[in-house]
Parts: C-alpha cells; structure tokens; sequence
C-alpha cells in the first residue's frame, strides 16, 4: 500500500464480499440479526448481474408454488410497487434502498478486494482499494462470506477451491465429462433493444464480428419475443474466465455488435427489423462460472436428482441442470447448453456454504461447494439469493455465540428455524409454530383457520395451507395467561405462480424486462395481497395496543409488540384487488 494515500481501519462482525444478490440477502440477513455488517462491492451500483450494468433477470425454483421467499420476495415485491415500468435505473434504487435502510450495516461502493492476512487458518482482515476516494479500507471481521462470484477471498486466504469441470470417474455423474479440465461455462454481453415507430438505422464499427449464417447453430435472435436477450452469445468458456477476462470482455463486445449488424443490415432481415433500436449493450460481461469453493460437503448431480434430502437443509433450487457448453458460440458442433429437468424443489445443505479449512469464511452464490454440473443449476440468481440469506443468518448466529459456521452446524434445527419464521421456505423441515400460539383460542370468520398455525407458508401440492375470508374478516388469538411476544408475525398470499400462463405473464414472469417493445403492459402488486388491516393487542395490564397496515405490498409482516399480552386481532379490511382474502399465518414471535 502507498502511504501517501488514506488508509482507513474499520471492525465489524460481519463482512460480504460482493454486492449482488446474494450478497445484498447476506449482508442484510447479518445486520437484521443484530451483527454489525459491511457489504463491500467494486462496482458503483448494485445487483451484480441483476443489476442496471449487466441486466439478467432473477430465476429460480420451477413449479407451481415454489418460487423463492423471505428477502428476495421483499426485494422482488418492492420493485412491483416501486417500479411497475421495470426501468432498471428504479430498480437500482429498489436494491440500494433496502441496504442503506439497514441500521447495522454499511455499505462500500467502488470497493475492490485486493489483499488479506490469515492466523491459524482464520481470514483476520481483508484490504480494499476504493476508487473514488482512493482510500485503502482495511476491514477486520469475526465472519467474512465472499458473495463475489469469483471467489476472490480463495486466494486472498488459501481456502480450497475448485475450478473446472470434474470428470465422471470422479462424481459419478451423468452429465459429467470423461476427462476432468479447467474448462467453464463462458461470460455473455447481454443486449436489449427497444421497438419504435420508425426505422432506425445502424452503422456498425470496424471491430464488430462479421457474422455468417453457418455460424450460428441455432443462435437466431427473435426480437419479437419478450424474453431476448441475447444469452447466447457466450464465449470465454475454453479460457480462464477470471486471467482471461478482459480478452474475453473485448471478444464478446465484438460480437454483440456483430449479431445486432447482422439482425439490422442482411438483406434477409432488414426490412423486419428496421424498426428497432440497439437500446443497451451491457458494459461488463455476466458470467456463469470461475472458482467453487470446497466446504464439508460437495453437492453433485446425483444429490439434486435426489431431491437434496439433507438434514442440514437451509435453501433449495429448482431451476433445472443448465450447462453451458465452454466454446460458447464459436462451437459449430454443439447447441448452447444441455437443459434437462430436475426436481423441484430441491434441498441444499448448510455443508456447501462454509470453508473446508478457512475456520470462519462462508459462502453464498454460484461459488458454494458444488461440482460444475451441481453447480448448472444452483447458480441462478433466487437460489444464490436464499443462499445468501442463510449465509448472513448463519454468521450472525456464529458471531452471538462466539463460534465458528461449522460449529453452528449443532445447532442448525436453531438456523432453520430462524429462516422459517424469516419466511424462507426450507424443503422437507417443518416449522414449529410458537408454543403459545398453538395453546392459544383462535376465533375467526375464516374457513379453515386452523391452517393458519399448521406450519406451512404456503400451498404444497394438494394442500393449500392458508385459510379465506371475505373482507373484513378476523383472526383473534386468546392467551389463558399473558404470554411474552417480540412481535406478531403474518404471512400473505401475494401469489408464489404470478399468474403465469395468461397474458400477465410477460410483464410479472421476471423481476425485469429483457427488452422493450411498444406495448410494455404496467406491472401490478399481486391482488392477493392484503393491503389494509388493522391490528389490536390486549396487555396484561388491561391496556388496548392499537395498529393500522395500509398500502401493504409484501407477503412477510412482523408488527413489533415487545409486551405481554393477552390478546391479539387482526382484521384484514381490503385487497388489492382479490374478492376474498387469503393468508397462510397468524402466530406470535
């Protein structure tokens, strides 16, 4: 470091590094936990490859009620209310203000990740250059969970990593190469485009990629289709994706705007196309894969064809094995990628997400232990983001009781429970509803209230699991005794399947738009949701606590009581928009 310039010394209990998703669920999962939190980014906005700079839309779980819960939902909620226009300079504010909201945490923009020192296998302290004060951070923590994608905490201190493709000797996988190499799933330099009501021309630069028909192996951009955005212009798979990055980002620029010359200027495809515009070129690639940590455990195919039936379940996938071919567009031989379905949901283990032998380094993301074609499907944003929750909670966890993450893996009925009642949805775990809830009387008007303490947030296959009331039904839990409560929580119906298969699907399917055509539709907060309902505890002192909710648009509600009480009612008084109300919980905290 260069004396010359500021260096600044910083003690927190908590450290993620890497400002996308999953690290933004991690760092505020941590610091709503009660740890002091720093959320240490190197770029200028946030979101990493959901973000304004590289533009993918958030996947997850496939399958009818099995999309991702707890803060990604209150992310993804957020941005319905706050932005129905998906612009993706809004939803940059989406994701920077539920960061800076957050009182115990604090948030380093344009803060890379260059140096660290490690004692007895225990990452002490991390260096960081920010840009634009050009300030030296040096950032001490108890826990540190790199979130950065690249893994860049490996190196740094020495923990185990994998890079490249295991062979099938090695796994026992199905989809696994013969031979194990250093080869990935490669980077892509997305575009989006916007339709007008006038032609508009392109004239392309002497750098961009002459495109011929025989290259293309199917990769046909179809710019009437809402959901293009170019994902097949992949390369950088048969090089290193982390060295090799800036040839890698130069070659893909040279070919992005070689498809979009292509698609304006052959004769075949002028004329139907002339009225689009070239709207967006992503600045820096999004990519796939570099460095997979090595935890205790290492999640193969076979686990996720399994169903991910482990013990120590935090989060789940679903989106299918999706694995990329490393030659990426420049292979004439092969399709993109190998798509096969997998179960969904399916579990994943809290054994992925900690060092194998860095004593307090965790993980969230595409870089957790996974082999590379575990890895194809865990690798999609709302699987990183619940990842990323489990990752902060787990370390808050740690940090209270003065222990390491593999240590919490005794108490990890404790973990999941916390992430239950935080409305994360843990495959194949029960959530034990608060003891004084279960002994309490519950009145209502609303069929099948009993659902409401059965443990179960949302509907799983034949059972629906919530209970349904016209408006201005109530829910009243009556106490033998004043109980103790933190808080009241509730869980709404905000509609996990977002009325997919109809003509709101373009619009709700993803948390962004790929492109921009001229009949973009406003997207709605789902009508499911209770937006108005008041609330009444009784103390044991013989006091009336009163509340009122109203323009509610998240699914997940906890109203603080900090009292004991003997009582408490809730009316739900309006919709959004749905003729009935429908909730999946109503206990205590």
């Amino acid at each position: 470091m260069n004396k010359n310039l500021r260096n600044l010394e910083h003690k927190f209990d908590v450290c993620v590094v890497g400002g996308g998703m999953s690290g933004i669920c991690a760092a505020v999962a941590a610091a709503r936990k009660g740890a002091k939190t720093a959320l240490v980014h190197d770029r200028p906005v946030l979101g990493g490859n959901a973000s304004s700079e590289i533009r993918m839309w958030i996947c997850g779980a496939r399958g009818d009620n099995n999309r991702e819960t707890g803060i990604i939902d209150e992310i993804m909620m957020r941005n319905q209310y706050y932005n129905p226009h998906k612009n993706y300079f809004v939803w940059d504010s989406v994701l920077y203000d539920i960061v800076i909201n957050e009182p115990n945490l604090t948030l380093f923009l344009n803060c890379s990740c260059m140096d660290g020192n490690c004692e007895d296998n225990t990452l002490t302290d991390i260096t960081c250059w920010q840009l634009t004060t050009q300030t030296y951070h040096n950032i001490f923590a108890n826990i540190f969970i790199d979130c950065s994608g690249d893994s860049i905490l490996a190196p740094i201190s020495g923990a185990e990593f994998r890079m490249g493709r295991e062979s099938s000797a090695d796994t026992n996988e199905e989809l696994a190469v013969e031979v194990a190499d250093n080869r990935t799933m490669g980077n892509s330099r997305l575009m989006q485009f916007r339709q007008t009501t006038s032609p508009k021309k392109y004239i392309a630069p002497s750098f961009a990629r002459k495109i011929n028909d025989d290259e293309l192996m199917g990769r046909n951009p179809n710019l009437e289709s809402p959901y293009e955005n170019f994902w097949q212009l992949e390369l950088g798979g048969m090089e290193n994706t982390i060295d090799d990055a800036e040839e890698i980002n130069h070659r893909l620029y040279c070919l992005a705007l070689g498809m979009w010359d292509r698609i304006k200027n052959n004769p075949e495809l002028k004329e139907k196309n002339m009225n689009y515009d070239l709207d967006f070129v992503a600045p820096i690639p999004g990519k796939r894969e570099s460095r997979r940590y090595v935890g205790d455990y290492i999640l193969t195919q076979s686990d996720i064809y399994a169903e991910g039936r482990f013990d120590d379940n935090i989060a789940y996938g679903g989106w299918g094995i999706d694995n990329h071919d490393p030659g990426g567009f420049d292979n004439k031989t092969q399709k993109p990628n190998v798509a096969k379905p997998s179960p969904s949901p399916n579990g994943l283990p809290y054994r992925c997400i900690y060092s194998k032998n860095i004593k307090n380094l965790m993980f969230a993301g595409r870089n957790i232990s996974a082999t590379h074609i575990a890895m194809s499907t865990t690798r999609v944003m709302a699987t990183c983001s619940i990842l990323g929750q489990a990752a902060g909670t787990a370390a808050a966890m740690a940090v209270k009781y003065g222990e390491t993450p593999r240590d919490i893996l005794s108490r990890i009925k404790e973990l999941q429970q916390t992430l239950q009642d935080d409305d994360c949805y843990i495959p194949f775990i029960e959530r034990k509803v608060n003891a004084a809830s279960l002994g309490a009387e519950m009145i209502s008007d609303m069929e099948n209230a009993e659902n409401l303490l059965n443990g179960f947030d949302r509907p799983i296959g034949d059972n629906d699991n919530g209970a349904v009331g016209d408006i201005g039904c109530f829910v009243e839990l009556k106490f033998g005794s004043p109980v103790n409560a933190r808080a009241l929580r509730i869980i709404l119906d905000n509609d996990l399947n977002y009325a997919t298969g109809n003509t709101v699907e373009r619009r709700v399917k993803h948390n962004m738009l790929a492109n921009y055509p001229l009949s973009q539709e406003e997207a709605v907060v789902p009508i499911t949701l209770v937006e108005e309902m008041k609330i009444e505890f009784s103390l044991s002192d013989g006091t009336l606590k009163t509340a009122e909710i109203n323009n509610n648009y998240l699914r997940h509600i906890e109203v603080p009581i900090n009292s004991e009480i003997i009582s408490a009612k809730v009316t739900f008084t309006k919709t959004r928009g749905a003729e009935k109300v429908h909730i999946f919980s109503l206990d205590i905290l």
